[in-house]
């Protein structure tokens, strides 16, 4: 399974990023909107997993582009934003899930396992 995971924080991507391949996934990990977009266009992902607080727009701004290039995969948000509005408004937004950090990786791979297995996911 092929994951994207746009990530503005260099070390957590990393750290993170070699766990999920620890869990069996392949990860590409970008950190900004215009390299989320271009992988977007470019690959076929099972899934994604988004930060909102990227350095050059706002996750839940890119979020509908996203979507619109691939309205099949399944996104997560995975941000330090954990007020319920923004829970809500990112479920909203055409999210499949949404984690608040910090998170637990095992957490994390439950969920990105969760969402693979609903109807149209890849497991």
């Amino acid at each position: 399974m092929r994951l994207l995971y746009v990530e503005d924080n260099e070390k957590l991507a990393l750290n993170t990023s070699a766990s999920l391949r620890d869990a069996g996934f392949v990860v590409d990990a970008v950190h900004s909107a215009e390299d989320a977009l271009h992988s977007v266009r470019s690959f076929e992902y099972d899934a994604i997993i988004l930060d909102l607080g990227l350095p050059d727009q706002d996750g839940l701004d890119v979020l509908p582009h996203i979507k619109h290039a691939r309205p099949q995969t399944p996104i997560i948000i995975c941000t330090a934003r954990d007020a319920l509005d923004d829970r809500v408004k990112g479920l909203n937004a055409g999210s499949d899930d949404y984690v608040v950090k910090p998170f637990a990786v095992e957490e994390l791979v439950a969920r990105v396992n969760a969402v693979l297995r609903r109807p149209g996911g890849a497991l």
